[in-house]
């Protein structure tokens, strides 16, 4: 028991700490897998662990030495917590509080120290790692109001009021299904996010294509069309005007054009990889030749949409269609070799399961989608709002890009499968002919067009190693940028916000590894859009005048920008 802090501090010896025993895991591992064994499940994998036991007695060591001196330490006033969770006067000065929190630390530390002690194949290593990673971020001390001292001295400040609103925010996000990440009424489709003018000049039942009004009074010959991730909103690449992606194409003279993904629900419950890749990519590419009246365009997938734009462009070329002038991807997964921290979730047995899941047809729910991506970082897009929202009752500030984050898509589940064994699980894009879509069996190194490739250094998505080995794959000319930051700032970064860097390699030098070229790139300061524009300028033709309408010939406009898919919710 914890003494008070009127006590005279009394040490501690080895001998009357009570310590774990990391014995007690394997010993407790091994009886799991006794009784896993004894249940019949068809081609389950049992995964062997073992301890590096040296490693145990050196972790057991520092938690002793570190468990005595913050036991003899004692409940004093004034620590100082090296994590933003347990920062600020009400923790440093609450000794309870403060004994708590440090002792959380020392636990999920020892805890994490074993995760890196234990010997297993590299999958269940991670997966082990991650559920101690969840349950260390979902036991926080500041996650809990008995234990919480800020939001306990909020009460008191605000005489309950704090207590008051933070039950209203909770069953607020109940009616919602969803925790909320910014004050989501202060924003709306068309009026202060997606806001770029333009207008929907086609429209099927997968997706509207939305023609941005030319903001100079020459554009380029080669209209350039923009396809984003089918799990999220277009919106995330016209934000509001400072941040707008969009805008900022229309302002460098390119004639853009968007994918606007519907959002399913049972019309398209059994739709396939398939028709995305024919009735969305390779439709949106055609409408755009034809309204644009050229014969080839300039392409840019972003994410999951630039996975669908290759699919697209292998089937192009395996019908000896060159209707692509250039490509871009931007943080795209090709090459699924190093996925990332989704790997975690993908073996044999759980594709299975969606399979059989979506066997005659249904839909992935984008709310499951949406807090699988938060739950990747539990404690930026999880817990801090659970502790904000409900324990102090505080609103969480505006913020465009988690309103778009929140704003979610369902997808068709026979899509959602073939995807999870095509990549993820079976890596099937990258072997020639093995993957079969649109009837044509495809081979990436057949395509031939100019590639830009864009990785963000921090992503935990799209690794960068990950981006980068697309440079391994295409064999025309590429450019390979590396950006600062994560999955979605590293590109959403506008030369106006003067923020972060990029690198730039050798020309047209591809070592294998992403190490030996980041080795051999020169840091630029600012955003990557600059370099962009000049490379896609030089694959986009001549200046001509700028349309003065929308669409051409059977392609009217259908309705203003941003359209009506895009405002369809779960």
């Amino acid at each position: 028991m914890p003494r008070s802090s009127a006590q005279k501090p009394k040490k501690a010896s080895a001998d009357s700490l009570p310590l774990p025993d990391p014995s007690l895991f394997v010993e407790g591992w091994n009886k799991a897998l006794e009784s896993f064994k004894k249940i019949e499940i068809p081609d389950a994998t049992i995964p062997q662990i073992s301890f590096d036991n040296e490693k145990l007695l050196e972790i057991q060591n520092n938690y002793l030495e570190q468990a005595t001196h913050l036991w003899n330490q004692g409940l004093v006033s004034g620590a100082v917590l090296d994590d933003k969770r347990f920062k600020g006067p009400a923790w440093e000065q609450n000794p309870v509080a403060s004994f708590s929190a440090a002792l959380y630390l020392l636990n999920t530390n020892t805890l994490m120290a074993m995760t890196d002690a234990l010997h297993a194949d590299a999958k269940t290593q991670a997966r082990i790692k991650y559920a101690v990673e969840q349950l260390a971020a979902a036991t926080a001390p500041s996650n809990y109001l008995a234990l919480n001292a800020e939001a306990q001295q909020k009460i008191i400040e605000t005489k309950g009021e704090s207590l008051t609103k933070g039950i209203q925010n909770l069953l607020h996000d109940m009616s919602q299904g969803h925790v909320s990440m910014t004050d989501e009424s202060l924003f709306t489709v068309g009026e202060n996010v997606a806001t770029t003018q333009g207008s929907v000049v086609f429209e099927n039942e997968y997706f509207q294509l939305i023609e941005y009004k030319p903001l100079t009074a020459q554009v380029y010959e080669v209209p350039l069309l923009l396809i984003p991730p089918c799990i999220n909103k277009y919106y995330i690449l016209d934000l509001q005007p400072k941040n707008s992606f969009v805008k900022y194409c229309s302002d460098q003279g390119f004639r853009t054009f968007i994918v606007s993904w519907s959002n399913p629900h049972e019309d398209l419950e059994h739709a396939k990889w398939d028709d995305y890749v024919e009735k969305g990519a390779l439709k949106a590419i055609q409408v755009v030749k034809e309204i644009a009246n050229v014969d080839q365009i300039n392409t840019l997938g972003f994410c999951v949409g630039g996975t669908l734009l290759t699919s697209a462009l292998a089937v192009a070329e395996a019908k000896k269609d060159h209707s692509v002038a250039s490509a871009t991807l931007l943080t795209t997964l090709v090459d699924f070799t190093h996925s990332g921290v989704l790997d975690v979730f993908i073996d044999e047995s759980f594709v299975k399961y969606r399979e059989s899941q979506f066997l005659d047809g249904g839909l992935m729910s984008g709310r499951d989608m949406a807090a699988t991506f938060s739950f990747l970082r539990p404690n930026d897009l999880v817990w801090n709002y659970v502790v904000g929202n409900y324990l102090k009752g505080e609103t969480p500030p505006p913020f465009d890009l988690l309103y778009w984050n929140s704003d979610a898509t369902n997808l068709p589940g026979p899509m959602y499968a073939w995807y999870l064994r095509n990549t993820y699980l079976e890596n099937n894009l990258i072997k020639p002919g093995k993957a079969k879509i649109c009837g044509v069996p495809i081979d990436l190194n057949t395509i031939k067009v100019p590639v830009y490739i864009y990785g963000s250094r921090e992503d935990h998505i799209v690794p960068i190693d990950a981006s980068y080995a697309s440079t391994q794959i295409f064999k025309g000319k590429k450019r390979f940028v590396m950006g600062a930051s994560g999955h979605i700032a590293g590109v959403i970064n506008p030369p106006s916000s003067g923020k972060r860097s990029h690198w730039i390699g050798p020309e047209n030098k591809f070592p294998t590894s992403v190490d030996a070229w980041i080795k051999s790139s020169t840091e630029h300061p600012g955003s990557w859009w600059t370099d962009w524009v000049k490379w896609l300028s030089k694959h986009s033709g001549k200046k001509i005048s700028a349309p003065k309408v929308a669409g051409r010939g059977k392609y009217k406009v259908i309705e203003p920008a941003p359209g009506r898919y895009v405002k369809v919710k779960v």
